[in-house]
């Protein structure tokens, strides 16, 4: 125990002495702790504790609430992209190839660390995608990938938020509000009803907008390594890392869904094709012995009755006696009158 006290001991003193102090006493920035237990918390709940609770539930529909909930989401992500962008990176003040951290009190500069902070608040507000996913009882959508995403955002951003809050590491932000901008835009049509669905078309080149995104962080990210920039490289690889990780795990996502979906609808076009020619074929077949039984008719052959027995036999010269009493008085009807 005295060891842990130790650690964290040394841990607030570096924060102390490394950290920015403009963000020192905001909230949760004076130690990674809290974040990080908020962080454990949320896979704890949505991974035991959420789905336990909800076993013998029924789900909960919760359609007005994600209505407003992305509503609000869309708004809050594209106010985020403003701020981040008009604080440098769509003014021209921001250099895409190297921007340090300014660390002044300048009001433009103390706007775009307000956005940091703000930004990194977010992270925590889209934890509730996935409570929403454990109350409705939608288990397939809380899966590793979005659980992992979720779990580690604020904790990635703390140390940006601690330590570089601007300069390089913003671009993030700037793409990552710009991409959520759309995604929840996708999600409220979603939330809307089934009457939105033909709006929706585009759900796969959300997925391909995401990893799109993680291309172009790690670029910019990874260009540091190879230029002079007064910006610490420790964050180029900490930035750049959880862009190729993200990157792979969403390409598995995409490789996973929409690949195996193309190759059921494969799968179900030939089986229709199969079932079409096998009806086809059985059409023929019907039609054949359809114009059989006609031409047979047509030659005078009929399949019963006693005239067809009464010319079988008297082509084999055998008319049964029967029949005899019937045919024969008008024969000799005729030959007495002669």
């Amino acid at each position: 125990m005295a060891l842990i006290m130790k650690y964290i001991d040394s841990m607030h003193h570096y924060m102390d002495k490394y950290g920015d102090p403009r963000t020192k006493e905001w909230p949760l920035m004076s130690s990674p702790l809290p974040t990080l237990a908020l962080c454990l918390g949320y896979v704890y709940l949505v991974k035991v504790l959420g789905p336990r609770l909800m076993e013998n539930r029924k789900p909960f529909q919760l359609k007005n609430t994600l209505i407003v909930y992305n509503f609000v989401q869309v708004v809050f992500s594209a106010w985020l992209f403003y701020e981040i962008g008009v604080s440098g990176w769509l003014t021209g003040h921001y250099n895409f190839r190297c921007q340090p951290v300014d660390y002044s009190n300048h009001p433009k500069t103390l706007r775009m660390v307000h956005a940091c902070w703000w930004y990194y608040f977010s992270k925590f507000t889209e934890f509730f995608d996935t409570f929403f996913f454990v109350m409705r009882k939608k288990s397939s959508q809380v899966s590793t990938l979005h659980v992992i995403h979720h779990g580690c955002m604020p904790m990635s951003v703390w140390f940006g938020v601690k330590f570089t809050p601007g300069g390089h590491s913003t671009f993030f932000g700037l793409l990552n509000t710009f991409v959520h901008i759309v995604m929840y835009t996708y999600y409220l049509f979603t939330a809307l009803g089934p009457q939105f669905q033909k709006y929706l078309w585009w759900k796969k080149y959300l997925t391909a907008l995401q990893m799109v995104q993680f291309v172009l962080i790690m670029v910019h990210a990874f260009q540091l390594l190879f230029i002079d920039c007064n910006y610490p490289k420790a964050f180029v690889w900490w930035i750049g890392m959880h862009a190729v990780m993200f990157f792979f795990l969403f390409n598995e996502f995409y490789q996973s869904t929409y690949k195996v979906q193309k190759q059921k609808r494969a799968a179900a076009a030939k089986k229709r094709e199969a079932e079409a020619l096998l009806l086809q074929q059985q059409q023929q077949q019907q039609q054949q012995q359809n114009g059989h039984v006609a031409n047979g008719s047509a030659n005078g052959t009929l399949s019963n009755g006693t005239g067809n027995k009464a010319a079988d036999y008297y082509v084999r010269g055998d008319l049964p006696a029967e029949m005899e009493l019937t045919q024969r008085p008008a024969t000799n009807t005729h030959t007495a009158a002669q």
